[in-house]
Protein backbone atom coordinates (compact mmCIF):
# COMPACT_ATOMS: atom_id res chain seq x y z
CA UNK A 1 0.00 0.00 0.00
CA UNK A 2 1.18 3.40 -0.91
CA UNK A 3 -0.51 6.91 -0.12
CA UNK A 4 2.42 9.08 -1.07
CA UNK A 5 1.13 12.55 -3.84
CA UNK A 6 5.05 13.55 -4.47
CA UNK A 7 4.47 11.94 -8.09
CA UNK A 8 0.39 12.59 -8.08
CA UNK A 9 -0.35 15.21 -11.33
CA UNK A 10 -3.21 15.95 -12.26
CA UNK A 11 -4.84 14.67 -15.98
CA UNK A 12 -7.02 17.63 -17.38
CA UNK A 13 -9.57 16.94 -20.30
CA UNK A 14 -11.13 20.30 -21.25
CA UNK A 15 -15.35 20.95 -21.26
CA UNK A 16 -16.12 20.55 -25.02
CA UNK A 17 -19.29 22.57 -24.23
CA UNK A 18 -18.01 24.80 -22.05
CA UNK A 19 -20.51 27.84 -21.57
CA UNK A 20 -21.09 30.29 -23.53
CA UNK A 21 -19.53 33.48 -22.12
CA UNK A 22 -23.09 35.71 -22.88
CA UNK A 23 -24.66 33.06 -20.80
CA UNK A 24 -21.75 32.72 -18.16
CA UNK A 25 -22.14 36.40 -17.79
CA UNK A 26 -25.54 36.31 -17.49
CA UNK A 27 -25.17 33.80 -14.31
CA UNK A 28 -22.01 35.88 -12.51
CA UNK A 29 -24.39 39.03 -12.68
CA UNK A 30 -26.98 37.14 -10.51
CA UNK A 31 -25.65 33.90 -9.59
CA UNK A 32 -28.19 33.09 -6.61
CA UNK A 33 -26.70 30.46 -4.06
CA UNK A 34 -25.76 26.39 -5.11
CA UNK A 35 -27.70 26.74 -8.18
CA UNK A 36 -24.93 27.39 -10.88
CA UNK A 37 -22.26 25.38 -11.77
CA UNK A 38 -18.49 25.81 -13.29
CA UNK A 39 -17.44 24.01 -16.47
CA UNK A 40 -15.43 21.80 -14.61
CA UNK A 41 -14.35 19.17 -11.72
CA UNK A 42 -11.90 17.89 -10.31
CA UNK A 43 -11.72 14.19 -8.95
CA UNK A 44 -9.11 12.07 -7.52
CA UNK A 45 -9.21 8.31 -6.19
CA UNK A 46 -8.49 6.10 -3.89
CA UNK A 47 -8.17 2.65 -2.52
CA UNK A 48 -5.97 0.78 -0.26
CA UNK A 49 -3.57 -1.06 -2.65
CA UNK A 50 -2.92 2.56 -4.68
CA UNK A 51 -3.63 5.38 -2.27
CA UNK A 52 -4.51 8.33 -3.57
CA UNK A 53 -4.21 8.16 -7.32
CA UNK A 54 -5.88 9.02 -10.72
CA UNK A 55 -5.67 12.88 -10.10
CA UNK A 56 -7.89 14.69 -13.12
CA UNK A 57 -9.54 18.12 -14.25
CA UNK A 58 -12.73 16.80 -16.17
CA UNK A 59 -15.54 18.11 -17.66
CA UNK A 60 -18.05 18.85 -15.19
CA UNK A 61 -21.16 16.28 -15.38
CA UNK A 62 -22.81 12.67 -13.72
CA UNK A 63 -20.60 10.90 -11.96
CA UNK A 64 -20.74 7.13 -12.11
CA UNK A 65 -21.76 5.10 -9.19
CA UNK A 66 -22.78 1.69 -8.45
CA UNK A 67 -26.36 0.79 -6.45
CA UNK A 68 -23.86 -1.24 -3.87
CA UNK A 69 -21.63 1.93 -2.98
CA UNK A 70 -21.30 2.15 0.46
CA UNK A 71 -22.31 5.43 0.50
CA UNK A 72 -25.56 5.05 -0.28
CA UNK A 73 -26.38 2.20 2.30
CA UNK A 74 -24.00 3.64 5.41
CA UNK A 75 -23.43 7.59 4.59
CA UNK A 76 -19.62 7.43 4.92
CA UNK A 77 -19.52 10.85 3.03
CA UNK A 78 -18.05 14.11 4.17
CA UNK A 79 -17.72 17.34 2.48
CA UNK A 80 -15.90 21.23 2.62
CA UNK A 81 -17.12 24.90 1.97
CA UNK A 82 -15.20 27.85 0.89
CA UNK A 83 -14.65 30.40 -1.34
CA UNK A 84 -12.94 31.84 -4.08
CA UNK A 85 -12.33 35.82 -4.36
CA UNK A 86 -10.99 37.99 -7.07
CA UNK A 87 -8.77 40.43 -6.26
CA UNK A 88 -8.65 43.74 -8.35
CA UNK A 89 -5.96 42.82 -10.49
CA UNK A 90 -7.61 39.92 -11.20
CA UNK A 91 -6.14 37.50 -9.45
CA UNK A 92 -7.82 34.72 -7.60
CA UNK A 93 -7.21 34.07 -3.94
CA UNK A 94 -9.08 31.77 -1.26
CA UNK A 95 -8.86 31.79 2.66
CA UNK A 96 -6.88 29.79 5.21
CA UNK A 97 -7.25 26.46 2.60
CA UNK A 98 -5.20 25.00 4.88
CA UNK A 99 -7.38 25.56 8.03
CA UNK A 100 -10.29 23.22 5.57
CA UNK A 101 -7.88 20.77 4.61
CA UNK A 102 -7.07 19.76 8.62
CA UNK A 103 -11.35 19.68 9.01
CA UNK A 104 -11.74 17.47 6.31
CA UNK A 105 -8.98 15.23 7.52
CA UNK A 106 -10.78 15.36 11.05
CA UNK A 107 -13.92 14.72 9.23
CA UNK A 108 -12.38 11.73 7.41
CA UNK A 109 -11.14 10.20 10.45
CA UNK A 110 -14.75 9.96 12.48
CA UNK A 111 -16.14 8.56 9.34
CA UNK A 112 -13.62 5.84 8.90
CA UNK A 113 -12.04 7.52 5.59
CA UNK A 114 -8.51 7.94 4.09
CA UNK A 115 -6.86 11.45 5.32
CA UNK A 116 -6.30 13.44 1.77
CA UNK A 117 -2.85 15.31 2.17
CA UNK A 118 -2.79 19.13 3.20
CA UNK A 119 -0.82 19.81 -0.12
CA UNK A 120 -2.98 17.47 -2.19
CA UNK A 121 -6.07 19.42 -1.37
CA UNK A 122 -5.00 22.81 -1.46
CA UNK A 123 -3.55 21.65 -5.27
CA UNK A 124 -7.00 20.75 -6.36
CA UNK A 125 -8.32 24.16 -5.22
CA UNK A 126 -5.41 25.60 -7.45
CA UNK A 127 -6.04 23.33 -10.62
CA UNK A 128 -10.04 23.80 -10.70
CA UNK A 129 -9.60 27.92 -9.41
CA UNK A 130 -7.05 28.22 -12.69
CA UNK A 131 -8.82 26.36 -14.85
CA UNK A 132 -12.63 27.98 -14.00
CA UNK A 133 -10.98 31.36 -13.37
CA UNK A 134 -13.40 32.80 -15.32
CA UNK A 135 -16.13 31.72 -13.12
CA UNK A 136 -15.38 33.81 -10.15
CA UNK A 137 -17.35 37.06 -10.29
CA UNK A 138 -16.09 40.68 -10.05
CA UNK A 139 -16.32 41.08 -6.03
CA UNK A 140 -18.98 44.03 -6.42
CA UNK A 141 -21.56 43.18 -3.77
CA UNK A 142 -19.19 40.41 -2.40
CA UNK A 143 -20.03 37.96 -5.01
CA UNK A 144 -17.50 34.77 -4.58
CA UNK A 145 -16.75 31.53 -6.48
CA UNK A 146 -18.25 28.76 -4.04
CA UNK A 147 -15.63 25.98 -3.98
CA UNK A 148 -17.42 22.54 -2.52
CA UNK A 149 -14.64 19.87 -2.00
CA UNK A 150 -16.37 16.37 -1.00
CA UNK A 151 -15.21 12.62 -0.48
CA UNK A 152 -17.34 9.70 -0.56
CA UNK A 153 -17.28 5.98 -0.27
CA UNK A 154 -17.53 3.97 -3.62
CA UNK A 155 -17.05 0.46 -2.74
CA UNK A 156 -19.58 -2.10 -3.65
CA UNK A 157 -19.69 -3.90 -0.59
CA UNK A 158 -23.00 -4.52 1.75
CA UNK A 159 -21.18 -5.32 5.16
CA UNK A 160 -20.46 -2.96 7.74
CA UNK A 161 -17.15 -1.75 7.70
CA UNK A 162 -14.58 1.19 6.38
CA UNK A 163 -14.64 1.08 2.55
CA UNK A 164 -11.70 0.34 1.03
CA UNK A 165 -12.78 2.53 -2.17
CA UNK A 166 -13.31 6.51 -2.31
CA UNK A 167 -13.41 9.12 -4.52
CA UNK A 168 -12.51 12.90 -4.06
CA UNK A 169 -14.61 15.40 -5.58
CA UNK A 170 -14.18 19.12 -6.21
CA UNK A 171 -16.73 21.42 -7.64
CA UNK A 172 -17.39 24.92 -7.55
CA UNK A 173 -20.23 27.19 -7.62
CA UNK A 174 -20.91 31.00 -8.32
CA UNK A 175 -22.20 32.67 -5.38
CA UNK A 176 -23.95 35.76 -4.44
CA UNK A 177 -25.46 36.19 -0.68
CA UNK A 178 -26.35 33.79 1.06
CA UNK A 179 -29.67 34.74 2.17
CA UNK A 180 -31.36 36.20 -0.54
CA UNK A 181 -32.36 39.67 0.75
CA UNK A 182 -28.62 39.96 1.42
CA UNK A 183 -27.03 41.09 5.08
CA UNK A 184 -29.80 42.14 7.32
CA UNK A 185 -31.09 41.01 10.80
CA UNK A 186 -33.05 37.45 10.12
CA UNK A 187 -35.22 35.54 12.93
CA UNK A 188 -34.45 32.13 13.92
CA UNK A 189 -36.55 29.19 15.34
CA UNK A 190 -35.51 27.12 18.44
CA UNK A 191 -35.62 23.64 17.47
CA UNK A 192 -36.92 22.06 20.89
CA UNK A 193 -37.85 18.27 19.46
CA UNK A 194 -34.85 17.38 17.43
CA UNK A 195 -31.21 17.41 17.75
CA UNK A 196 -28.79 18.06 15.29
CA UNK A 197 -26.18 15.63 16.82
CA UNK A 198 -24.82 14.94 20.30
CA UNK A 199 -21.70 14.85 22.16
CA UNK A 200 -19.28 11.52 20.61
CA UNK A 201 -21.74 11.86 17.78
CA UNK A 202 -20.32 13.06 14.62
CA UNK A 203 -20.87 17.17 15.33
CA UNK A 204 -17.64 17.98 14.54
CA UNK A 205 -17.47 16.10 11.67
CA UNK A 206 -18.58 18.24 8.46
CA UNK A 207 -20.61 15.53 7.07
CA UNK A 208 -23.82 14.75 4.97
CA UNK A 209 -25.81 13.08 7.91
CA UNK A 210 -25.82 16.35 10.28
CA UNK A 211 -27.13 18.80 8.04
CA UNK A 212 -29.58 16.02 6.98
CA UNK A 213 -30.74 15.62 10.23
CA UNK A 214 -31.09 19.59 10.93
CA UNK A 215 -33.56 19.77 7.57
CA UNK A 216 -36.88 18.99 9.38
CA UNK A 217 -36.38 21.24 12.06
CA UNK A 218 -35.34 23.83 9.57
CA UNK A 219 -38.38 23.21 7.54
CA UNK A 220 -40.22 23.79 10.87
CA UNK A 221 -38.36 26.88 11.22
CA UNK A 222 -39.48 28.15 7.64
CA UNK A 223 -43.00 27.57 8.43
CA UNK A 224 -42.97 29.72 11.45
CA UNK A 225 -41.54 32.68 9.00
CA UNK A 226 -37.44 31.93 10.18
CA UNK A 227 -34.18 31.92 8.25
CA UNK A 228 -32.55 29.57 10.23
CA UNK A 229 -32.74 26.67 12.84
CA UNK A 230 -30.70 26.97 16.39
CA UNK A 231 -30.12 23.63 18.40
CA UNK A 232 -29.52 23.68 22.12
CA UNK A 233 -26.97 21.00 23.46
CA UNK A 234 -27.86 17.58 24.25
CA UNK A 235 -26.62 16.70 27.81
CA UNK A 236 -28.79 19.43 28.93
CA UNK A 237 -31.25 21.01 26.89
CA UNK A 238 -30.55 24.59 28.00
CA UNK A 239 -27.37 25.77 26.74
CA UNK A 240 -26.86 26.95 22.66
CA UNK A 241 -25.20 24.55 20.39
CA UNK A 242 -25.48 25.90 17.03
CA UNK A 243 -27.40 27.12 14.11
CA UNK A 244 -28.06 24.73 11.34
CA UNK A 245 -25.56 25.90 9.05
CA UNK A 246 -23.79 28.00 10.79
CA UNK A 247 -22.00 29.29 14.23
CA UNK A 248 -23.60 32.45 17.08
CA UNK A 249 -21.94 34.52 18.46
CA UNK A 250 -22.75 37.15 21.17
CA UNK A 251 -21.76 41.29 21.89
CA UNK A 252 -21.80 42.54 25.32
CA UNK A 253 -22.07 46.38 26.40
CA UNK A 254 -18.43 45.92 27.52
CA UNK A 255 -16.67 44.75 24.91
CA UNK A 256 -16.63 41.07 25.33
CA UNK A 257 -17.72 38.09 22.69
CA UNK A 258 -19.03 35.51 23.23
CA UNK A 259 -19.30 32.11 21.70
CA UNK A 260 -20.37 28.64 22.61
CA UNK A 261 -17.36 26.40 23.77
CA UNK A 262 -16.18 23.41 21.19
CA UNK A 263 -17.60 20.77 23.15
CA UNK A 264 -17.29 17.52 20.74
CA UNK A 265 -20.52 18.95 19.25
CA UNK A 266 -20.03 21.94 17.61
CA UNK A 267 -18.65 22.38 14.04
CA UNK A 268 -15.16 24.19 14.38
CA UNK A 269 -16.07 26.78 11.69
CA UNK A 270 -12.84 28.21 10.12
CA UNK A 271 -14.47 31.58 9.89
CA UNK A 272 -15.65 31.25 13.94
CA UNK A 273 -12.03 30.81 14.14
CA UNK A 274 -10.72 33.81 12.03
CA UNK A 275 -13.31 35.80 14.03
CA UNK A 276 -12.18 35.65 17.02
CA UNK A 277 -8.66 36.92 16.25
CA UNK A 278 -9.79 39.66 14.85
CA UNK A 279 -12.09 40.37 16.89
CA UNK A 280 -9.12 40.16 19.98
CA UNK A 281 -6.45 41.49 17.79
CA UNK A 282 -7.66 43.73 15.60
CA UNK A 283 -11.31 45.20 17.60
CA UNK A 284 -9.31 44.77 21.21
CA UNK A 285 -12.31 42.96 22.61
CA UNK A 286 -12.35 40.13 25.05
CA UNK A 287 -13.25 36.84 23.75
CA UNK A 288 -15.31 34.35 25.75
CA UNK A 289 -15.55 30.26 24.53
CA UNK A 290 -18.24 29.13 27.22
CA UNK A 291 -21.54 27.62 27.55
CA UNK A 292 -24.22 30.30 26.98
CA UNK A 293 -27.89 29.21 28.41
CA UNK A 294 -31.10 30.57 27.04
CA UNK A 295 -31.84 31.83 30.23
CA UNK A 296 -28.62 34.69 29.93
CA UNK A 297 -30.02 35.08 25.94
CA UNK A 298 -33.03 36.24 27.53
CA UNK A 299 -31.86 37.71 30.64
CA UNK A 300 -28.85 39.69 28.84
CA UNK A 301 -31.44 40.89 25.86
CA UNK A 302 -33.46 42.23 28.51
CA UNK A 303 -31.21 43.53 30.62
CA UNK A 304 -29.43 45.56 27.34
CA UNK A 305 -26.33 43.68 28.22
CA UNK A 306 -26.22 41.25 25.00
CA UNK A 307 -25.91 44.35 22.34
CA UNK A 308 -25.23 42.39 19.24
CA UNK A 309 -26.03 38.44 18.10
CA UNK A 310 -24.66 37.04 14.88
CA UNK A 311 -24.39 33.99 13.45
CA UNK A 312 -21.35 33.43 10.95
CA UNK A 313 -19.48 30.79 8.61
CA UNK A 314 -18.13 30.51 5.05
CA UNK A 315 -21.34 30.79 3.13
CA UNK A 316 -22.99 33.65 4.91
CA UNK A 317 -19.66 35.01 6.39
CA UNK A 318 -22.04 37.61 9.47
CA UNK A 319 -25.28 37.77 9.23
CA UNK A 320 -27.04 39.54 12.34
CA UNK A 321 -29.62 37.87 14.01
CA UNK A 322 -33.00 39.13 14.94
CA UNK A 323 -35.57 37.43 17.19
CA UNK A 324 -35.15 33.79 18.77
CA UNK A 325 -38.49 32.36 18.31
CA UNK A 326 -39.91 28.92 19.42
CA UNK A 327 -43.17 26.95 20.63
CA UNK A 328 -42.52 28.19 24.31
CA UNK A 329 -39.88 30.21 23.47
CA UNK A 330 -39.94 34.05 22.44
CA UNK A 331 -36.28 36.08 22.49
CA UNK A 332 -36.60 39.76 20.88
CA UNK A 333 -33.86 41.03 18.54
CA UNK A 334 -30.77 42.18 21.02
CA UNK A 335 -30.92 46.58 21.37
CA UNK A 336 -27.95 47.18 18.70
CA UNK A 337 -28.43 44.26 16.40
CA UNK A 338 -26.44 44.55 13.51
CA UNK A 339 -24.60 46.95 14.64
CA UNK A 340 -21.34 48.25 14.84
CA UNK A 341 -19.21 45.26 16.03
CA UNK A 342 -21.54 43.20 13.80
CA UNK A 343 -20.42 45.00 10.18
CA UNK A 344 -17.36 46.32 12.05
CA UNK A 345 -15.94 42.47 11.90
CA UNK A 346 -17.53 41.32 9.07
CA UNK A 347 -16.10 44.12 6.90
CA UNK A 348 -12.84 43.48 8.43
CA UNK A 349 -12.77 39.62 7.52
CA UNK A 350 -14.00 40.50 3.88
CA UNK A 351 -11.64 43.13 3.52
CA UNK A 352 -9.07 40.74 3.63
CA UNK A 353 -10.37 38.15 1.50
CA UNK A 354 -11.11 40.25 -1.34
CA UNK A 355 -7.96 42.13 -1.30
CA UNK A 356 -9.10 45.36 0.05
CA UNK A 357 -6.16 45.08 3.11
CA UNK A 358 -2.86 44.10 3.77
CA UNK A 359 -3.05 40.19 4.60
CA UNK A 360 -0.93 40.74 7.19
CA UNK A 361 -1.73 36.67 8.54
CA UNK A 362 -0.91 35.33 5.28
CA UNK A 363 -4.39 34.33 5.33
CA UNK A 364 -4.88 33.97 2.07
CA UNK A 365 -3.36 31.68 -0.76
CA UNK A 366 -3.15 32.21 -4.64
CA UNK A 367 -5.59 30.02 -6.71
CA UNK A 368 -4.65 31.89 -10.07
CA UNK A 369 -2.45 34.52 -10.87
CA UNK A 370 -3.53 38.08 -12.20
CA UNK A 371 -3.52 37.85 -16.19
Amino acid sequence: MSDTTDALTFAHTPNPHPTDPAKRAEILADPGFGVHFSDHMVTIDYDVEHGWHDAQVLPYGPLAVYPGASVLHYAQEIFEGLKGYRHADGSVWTFRPERNAARFQKSAERLALPQLPTDLFVESLRQLGTVDRDWVPDPEGEKSLYLRPFMFATEQFLGVRSAQEVKFVLIASPAGPYFADGVKPVDIWLSEDFARTSLGGTGEAKCGGNYAASLEPENEAHANGCAQVLFLDTETHTNVDELGGMNIMFVTDDNVLVTPKLTGSILHGVTRESLLTIAAEDFGLKVEERAVSLDEWRERVADGTFTEIFACGTAAVINPLAALKGRTVSIPAARNTGGEVTMGLRKALTDIQFGRVPDRRGWMVQLAPAR
